[in-house]
């Protein structure tokens, strides 16, 4: 098995699916969705069959290199560390359990949204095992078209005003990496006289601190879109809002940690004396970040846009963790990436769940879920509280090494950025309360619950029912003070008598492996930390 390619086999049998479902004439929609399951799950298995075969040493492993254009330099050349090994395994998991979400969820152009979906994949973990620069950016730019069809489809009502947002954005930070990339190549060949894109070889070029200020800047950006990191975070709000519920559990669990990816592979490596001038500048603005996703989240009233802002603040400690330029921040760096897959990525499966349920995401709209879909709010409960960062489970162990790596930096970063961890805790508690355990829509205050407030009193004296058990009358869906806004994309709003069913096995199905990753992570977080270090030691050694 040493000489087969396994890396180009588990990247592109997405893209062979893609293809066998694009050129069978009158593929059904049970046969596309039946490619799509057996491909993502051929690469599922591969990753994880090179996560056990991998060394946990610092080098690169399961290489395979053909010359491309020989006379350009370029290569296809594919390897993994520790870093990328990690994220691949990510990846193919999220990118499984999309497919299985949407298994009866998606019944329009079900043929394209699965070409879509086997696109995608292949364009992420392509990004992951590249180390020939003009690979990388052909893997880059596929990702790029399939998650903005996938929005602009098979999204919510203001889907095409997203997708177009979300690649502009996207292709203009593209189109700055291209320029770094032109100028490191030729930069490189006026030095030695060879021509290369090949990254290791790139690594070695003696660059003028000039020169790597401007070329970092314009890969840093390019990354920090994808982060996304204040202020170019813009766009991810109104994507999440409007994607399907399987494209945003890829953006968030996989999408966003290529930017951070992107810095570890690209900036630090390339160019390490522009990486310490821009640290300060990037330290700064990830603290603005942790603070301003966690400030706006506090105010969201749809439970997809409050999540999406605490992805903002979340990547903040990515990037944070990163530019402490120590192995603790480095390796809570990495762990948080993965926590947050696990995590946020079940969040949004969550909210699809309420969301096929009742067809709104309007916080306001719910209540009282504990008695309703106790299944429901357990799993809701155990990714609120990893969220947060509680002990025990795999949100802490990141959040903590970050905080240690920013303290041997700075202790006042340390302590003025972690504080803001008070307000995660209190937006995404808040959301739990008013979900699972406040009072549903429609439904009268129980005078036995304790004192009522005035606006309680009056509503019982309203209902002339003394006893708490008024109408269930839903809320209004245009006029009045419970105008819903377009961009909460509900319908019928849930009243208090309404019954939904508790999860299905298929819903399960996709939040089971990611309850289980983010306990034995949170216990047992020491064979992720085995993985990636000797990574982190051989891309800090320039720095010491």
């Amino acid at each position: 098995m040493d000489n087969f390619p396994i890396l180009t086999v588990m990247t592109f049998l997405p893209l062979l699916g893609a293809l066998v479902t694009f050129f069978v004439p009158h593929i059904t929609r049970e046969a596309a969705r039946m490619i799509a399951l057996i491909t993502a799950l051929g690469s599922f298995v591969l990753s994880v069959v090179i996560l056990f075969r991998f060394e946990r040493n610092a080098e690169f492993q399961f290489t395979e290199e053909l010359q491309w254009l020989p006379d350009l330099g370029v290569s296809y050349y594919v390897a993994v560390d520790g870093i990328a090994v990690l994220l691949i395994a990510l990846t193919t998991l999220l990118s499984l359990i999309a497919i299985i979400w949407s298994w009866d969820t998606v019944n329009t152009r079900t043929r394209e949204y699965y070409i879509a979906l086997l696109l995608l994949e292949t364009g992420m973990i392509g990004v992951f095992v590249a180390l020939d620069l003009f690979l990388f950016y052909i893997f880059w730019e596929l990702m790029l078209i399939p998650m903005a069809l996938l929005i602009g489809i098979w999204g919510s009502s203001n889907r095409v005003y997203a997708a177009i947002k979300f690649f502009l954005y996207t292709l203009f930070g593209s189109l700055l990496m291209l320029v770094a990339i032109v100028a490191t190549y030729q930069a490189y060949y006026l030095q030695t006289g060879e021509r290369t894109l090949n990254v290791l070889q790139l690594a070695q070029g003696d660059y003028g601190r000039t020169f790597q200020f401007w070329v970092f800047a314009a890969f840093f950006i390019a990354f920090a879109v994808k982060v996304p990191m204040f202020p170019f975070h813009t766009w991810l709000p109104d994507a999440h809002v409007e994607a399907p519920t399987a494209a945003s559990v890829i953006l968030a669990a996989v999408m966003l940690k290529m930017g951070g990816y992107g810095l570890l592979r690209f900036n630090l490596p390339l160019y390490p004396e522009a990486s310490v001038d821009w640290g300060p500048v990037i330290i700064t603005l990830s603290v603005i970040a942790i603070l301003y996703g966690a400030f706006v989240a506090l105010v969201q009233t749809d439970m997809k846009k409050l999540i999406a802002y605490s992805s903002v603040s979340h990547m903040g400690f990515v990037t944070l963790g990163i530019f402490v330029f120590n192995l603790q921040g480095m390796d809570g760096a990495m762990l948080v990436m993965l926590a947050h897959g696990f995590n946020t990525g079940a969040l949004f499966l969550l909210v699809g769940v309420i969301y096929e349920r009742a067809h709104t995401r309007l916080i306001s709209a719910f209540g009282g879920l504990a008695s309703r879909m106790p299944i429901y709010s357990a799993f809701f409960l155990l990714f609120m509280l990893a969220s947060i960062g509680l002990p025990g489970l795999s949100g802490f162990v990141g959040e903590f090494l970050v905080a240690l790596g920013a303290w041997q930096y700075n202790p006042w970063i340390a302590a003025f950025t972690f504080a803001v961890v008070i307000f995660a805790a209190w937006y995404m508690m808040w959301l739990f309360q008013r979900v699972i355990f406040g009072r549903a829509p429609g439904e009268l205050p129980d005078p036995h619950d304790g004192e009522l407030t005035p606006d309680e009193q009056a509503e019982l004296a309203a209902a002339g029912d003394g006893h708490g058990h008024g109408h269930a009358a839903p809320l209004p869906i245009s006029g009045g003070a419970h105008d819903h806004p377009a961009s909460a994309d509900h319908g019928h709003a849930p009243g208090a008598t309404e019954v939904w069913p508790d999860l299905t096995l298929k819903e399960a199905l996709t939040l089971i492996p990611l309850a289980v990753l983010t306990i034995v992570f949170g216990i047992f977080p020491g064979p992720l930390i085995d993985i990636v270090e000797p990574a982190f030691e051989r891309i800090l050694a320039p720095f010491l």
